[in-house]
């Protein structure tokens, strides 16, 4: 009986063909219910087109595609999902992942269409009837979340612990740490296209996932030679765009680099990276200054096989980054580390060398087949207020430096520091340490033109220096620095009402009725760095081309107007350690291409 009802089955389906089908064309007066998961919508001007959507879809019915109108910049990819209705399953995932909240569900489930290619369509752009409905899927609230919101939190000596020290004060990450951290990352890349270096952040993160260290040490070293020292003190404009930043923490990628570093033994890099056969192509390079650009320089052109000698000015290497910021946010143990890699590869470092004086540039250029400068800013700018010129008014990178060299550095009971940027922050800080280390006590104030909210300094340089007792009052300009006797009796501020203008540009307005005075017997300027060319002769800058800045004009491989002198970091594009290292990677290439007529 059972084989017979099989054979017949296929025929009672005939049965159907005069009965009106349950399918009606607009099914009017079916609303769905407030929740429904209808169809998509988006806010296009609140999307980042980080593409969580598009990986997190199983059944790939979510495209990031190009659209007229949105540019790519920082933070936003120009992006935007397009969804294909033939695959999309409604499942809701894509709203669920949805960093910025910007995609929904509509409560619609009525689009009747006889062309297929209209069910692939880009939601907030291509404008449907549903747009404005309030009803829908929405990612629930509160607590509804596939990643952490909040970063964890890096282990740091407490201010009084700090406090009479230069030891560093940032910890690490544990390893359970850093692997709860890497957990909250999207993959989305966000952060890649906004770091200077284009390092493959995402890629380094997975690797500590995976508990990988040593390919995540070889994805570093990709596009960044200085690993131990970008991961302490790098500024990290990869947080600043990361798409967990639009609902809660920016994940702490600076971290979570200087974590892989830390973990990896340094004489273990050579065979990590592959570099312990490293040829030889004959062609000698002179790079000046061994600072993030002329090592990030160094350890490319090394890897291409050229020979690459470093002249350095100070008695050790780094540049600003040794004698510009404080052990205690980069020891000098970690800047050796990345240092020592690098010789270890066979570039050549020789100290002590002032170039114009000891060797002139254009004997470098007669004795190598091109030369990389990257001198760095290590000048300090004045106010020129009335009384900047007292023999008590100092320049904060000149305090630094000698700071470093382990030289005694000037130091008084009240001291007003100008400026509102990290160089400033700083040296407030290091004064601190030296006051409360020599006199017990902390009275140094810092001041400067911009508001709090938008002063120069990250922010977490900022709130420490609070921490440490250091006075932070923003926003005022100075006019005057008092002196009797040739002392210093203080500083004449009024209230700074705006730093730039309309155009952007700078042009500071004032309330001079808005005055303060701050008590000091010192003052240290700390309100930018200028460059030292000293070592161009007049008939060198004849052949180069100046910017309305003074900073020589280059091509996007640094390569100047003499052919084979080559200029990047901080006298190109101004003082980042990420910019330097970005610089010297893609100036490298630039001299491999010059000199192998590519």
């Amino acid at each position: 009986m059972g084989k017979l009802k099989d054979i017949l089955s296929p025929f009672t389906a005939w049965g159907g063909v005069i009965k009106d089908p349950v399918t009606i064309k607009n099914p009017i007066g079916r609303p769905a219910a407030p929740r429904y998961r209808g169809f998509h919508k988006n806010e296009v001007d609140v999307c980042i087109g980080c593409g969580s959507c598009e990986a997190i879809c199983e059944n790939e019915a979510i495209d990031l595609v190009p659209v007229e109108g949105i540019k790519a910049k920082d933070g936003d990819s120009g992006l935007r999902p397009m969804v294909d209705y033939g695959r999309c399953c409604w499942c809701a995932l894509c709203v669920d992942v949805c960093t910025t909240g910007s995609l929904t569900l509509s409560d619609e489930y009525t689009w009747v269409s006889e062309n297929a290619d209209e069910f692939r369509y880009i939601p907030g752009l291509d404008k449907k009837d549903w747009d404005k409905n309030e009803n829908g899927w929405k990612k629930p609230e509160p607590n509804y979340e596939f990643y952490s919101l909040d970063r964890v939190k890096m282990p740091e000596l407490h201010a009084q612990e700090r406090g009479q020290s230069f030891i560093e004060f940032i910890t690490g990450y544990s390893k359970q740490q850093a692997e709860l951290e890497a957990d909250r990352c999207v993959e989305c890349g966000i952060c890649t296209s906004a770091c200077p270096a284009h390092m493959g952040i995402p890629e380094y993160i997975k690797a500590i996932r995976n508990n990988d260290l040593e390919e995540g040490l070889r994805i570093l070293y990709e596009t960044n030679p200085l690993p131990e020292i970008c991961g302490r003190i790098c500024t990290h404009k990869c947080e600043s765009v990361c798409t967990m930043g639009h609902k809660g923490d920016p994940i702490s990628i600076r971290w979570l680099k200087r974590y892989i570093a830390d973990q990896n033994p340094s004489e273990k890099y050579k065979e990590i990276l592959n570099a312990e056969n490293l040829v030889d192509n004959g062609k000698k390079i002179a790079i000046i200054g061994a600072g993030p650009a002329g090592l990030s320089t160094a350890y490319y052109l090394k890897l291409m096989g050229y020979q690459c000698t470093i002249f350095e000015k100070l008695p050790e290497a780094g540049g600003m980054m040794r004698y510009g910021i404080p052990e205690y946010r980069l020891p000098y143990d970690q800047i050796d580390k990345d240092v020592n890699y690098i010789l270890s590869l066979g570039v050549e470092i020789k100290y002590n060398v002032n170039i114009g004086t000891d060797i002139t540039l254009e004997d470098l250029g007669k004795d190598f087949d091109a030369v990389f400068a990257g001198t760095g800013l290590h000048l300090g700018r004045s106010t020129r207020v009335p009384g900047s010129d007292n023999k008590n008014v100092y320049f904060a990178t000149d305090l630094l430096r000698e700071i470093s060299l382990g030289q005694e550095v000037p130091l008084t009971e009240k001291i007003v520091v100008i400026g509102g940027g990290n160089v400033a922050m700083d040296i407030t800080r290091s004064l601190a340490r030296l006051q409360n280390i020599k006199y017990g006590k902390v009275d140094i104030l810092a001041t400067c033109l911009e508001s709090e909210d938008i002063m120069p300094a990250d922010r977490e340089e900022v709130v420490e220096a609070r921490e440490e007792l250091a006075i932070v009052d923003p926003g005022w300009g100075p006019k005057e620095i008092e002196t009797e006797n040739e002392k210093i009796k203080g500083l004449h501020v009024v209230k700074c009402l705006s730093v730039f203008d309309e155009n952007k540009a700078f042009n500071p307005k004032f309330d001079e009725e808005n005055k303060k005075f701050f008590v000091a017997d010192m003052i240290v300027e700390s309100i930018g760095q200028g460059m030292d060319l000293s070592y161009l002769s007049d008939e060198f800058k004849e052949n180069l081309r100046f910017s309305n800045r003074g900073r020589i004009e280059v091509d996007d491989y640094f390569q100047s107007g003499i052919d084979w002198l080559f200029v990047g970091g901080d006298i190109i594009q101004g003082s980042d350690v990420i910019h330097g290292i970005a610089n010297g990677h893609k100036a490298a290439i630039g001299i491999d291409n010059f000199l192998m007529k590519k």
